[in-house]
């Protein structure tokens, strides 16, 4: 049987796809002009802002109301930025100075820099109140464990964004904050009671609903009590009775990636989790990032056939389609908001580093800089004090894999300043640091989440809250190290 093509435009409204490549190829460009709600832009699909820009365009050019997305939060996770690393600290930093109003300043410059190169829709910010030290995803993406404090940032960081009419994307409902595995890779349990959650999740939520954000994001997790064995992604409980009745949000929700393992593996699949997404109340499927026109089609067969043996409600994707609708529509009102002060972001890393210790002594070091992984989320990103040294020697090494004497011979009785991210999860990290600082001069730089873990025998211990270019250089600063 024929697709109704009503139906299908239907479907296509509630669907944000991508691409690949710095060109939108003609399918992506079609789909926009069928009806397709819009695309995300990855790190892979830009090289500049005028590239950016022409991109943006190009979109525009297939349809004037298309929304285009981008993971823009700042620090750790940037997409404008990720050949350098961004120029601004991540929420982790902004939560540590503790100023909402530098918060709202920040994020209003980063929705100009999006709003000027024609984008419209931010994944971000992430309200997650980070209660799990070695939370493997949110980490520095978090504005804290605090949450009167996540509250009150995450509301001053969609204000910020959305002056620059700019949507903000606030994630991941309902908080991804106390995981210690990566629903990019499975999926998360949160297993504690509704209290538990009212208490420590959702006061951000509250708070980002209060301050007018206009999208929610999904968290591919299971919360038992409310979920039973699916996703957040999945389930009416989360997404209808508790974000949009009781906390009264009237916005767009839009899922997390359903490529990622926390929904694609429960629902078998990306075109079965678009149909579960939307029956659960979700009205933007966020497809991922590897995504073709191959792709674009099932999942659209998926919805169609789910319509016509009565497993999803045409009602349900009219509802939907007409939130992603009314989107467009608010972000159309964009003018041209102005650039913000070019250092401001450089200004508040350096206001939320730490120092723990003395650095007295510490003038003529050797850098050693502690290979880490990268998250999905972030990407391979460059980080680190590197580009931001005066001449200073540098070494990268992997920790379970050098030896402490290469390391003490090459410092040639100078000082050591080791540079970590997550120091103690890197494997061998703890030990390295810990055998140098038996007998040595030696400070550790953190620039991830801080946990609890101090060197054991170290002069220093330096905090910087993220490895965002910005946090690079503002512990160069206060290393006396810069150039």
């Amino acid at each position: 049987m024929a697709m109704d093509p009503g139906l299908r435009r239907l479907a296509l409204r509630t669907l944000l796809a991508a691409f690949p490549g710095t060109v939108p190829p003609p399918w992506a460009l079609d789909l926009v002009g069928e009806g397709l709600a819009g695309h995300t832009l990855f790190g892979f699909n830009i090289i500049d802002p005028a590239q950016v820009a022409a991109t943006a365009a190009a979109l525009r050019d297939a349809r004037p109301d298309v929304l285009i997305a981008i993971d823009e939060e700042g620090g750790d996770v940037t997409r404008l930025a990720h050949l350098t690393g961004s120029p601004y600290p991540g929420n982790a930093a902004l939560g540590a100075i503790d100023d909402p109003e530098l918060t709202r300043r920040v994020y209003r410059c980063i929705g100009a820099e999006l709003a000027g190169a024609g984008l419209n829709l931010n994944l971000a910010p992430t309200v997650d109140v980070n209660t799990a030290d070695d939370n493997p995803i949110i980490g520095t993406r978090s504005f804290g464990a605090d949450p009167g404090r996540v509250a009150a940032h995450s509301a001053a960081a969609v204000e910020g964004l959305q002056e620059t009419r700019v949507a903000a994307c606030a994630k991941h409902f309902p908080g991804h904050g106390a995981t210690v595995t990566d629903s990019h890779h499975e999926l998360p349990t949160v297993d504690v009671p509704p209290a538990v959650l009212k208490a420590r999740d959702l006061p951000p939520f509250a708070a980002v609903i209060a301050a007018g954000a206009r999208a929610v994001m999904t968290a591919h997790i299971r919360v038992p009590a409310l979920t039973g064995e699916a996703p957040a992604t999945f389930s009416r409980a989360v997404l209808v009775d508790l974000l949009r009745a009781d906390l009264g949000f009237d916005g767009v929700v839009v899922t997390d990636a359903l490529e990622m393992k926390g929904a694609a593996g429960a629902a078998g699949g990306v075109g079965p989790g678009a149909v579960h997404a939307l029956n659960a109340g979700a009205d933007l499927l966020c497809i991922g990032a590897r995504v073709d026109a191959g792709l674009i089609e099932h999942v659209l067969d998926e919805i169609v056939a789910a319509v016509r043996d009565g497993r999803l409600q045409r009602a349900r994707i009219e509802q939907a389609a007409a939130r992603t609708a009314d989107l467009a529509a608010w972000t159309a009102a964009a003018g041209t908001p102005e650039a913000g002060p070019p250092d401001l972001g450089y200004a508040a890393a350096r206001l939320a580093v730490r120092i723990e210790g003395s650095l007295d002594g510490f003038d003529h070091p050797l850098v050693v800089q502690l290979e880490s992984s990268s998250t999905i989320a972030e990407g391979r990103v460059p980080w680190g004090l590197g580009p931001h040294l005066n001449g200073t020697e540098q070494l990268r090494v992997v920790a379970a894999e050098v030896d402490p004497a290469a390391i003490r011979a090459a410092a040639a009785g100078r000082p050591i300043v080791f540079v970590g991210r997550h120091t103690h999860r890197v494997p061998g990290a703890a030990a390295l640091v810990e055998s140098l600082a038996v007998d040595h001069p030696v400070a550790l730089v953190e620039m991830g989440w801080p946990a609890t873990w101090r060197p054991a025998g170290a002069w220093a211990f330096v905090t910087t809250y993220g490895a965002s270019h910005a946090n690079g250089r503002a512990a160069a600063q206060a290393l006396n190290l810069a150039a």
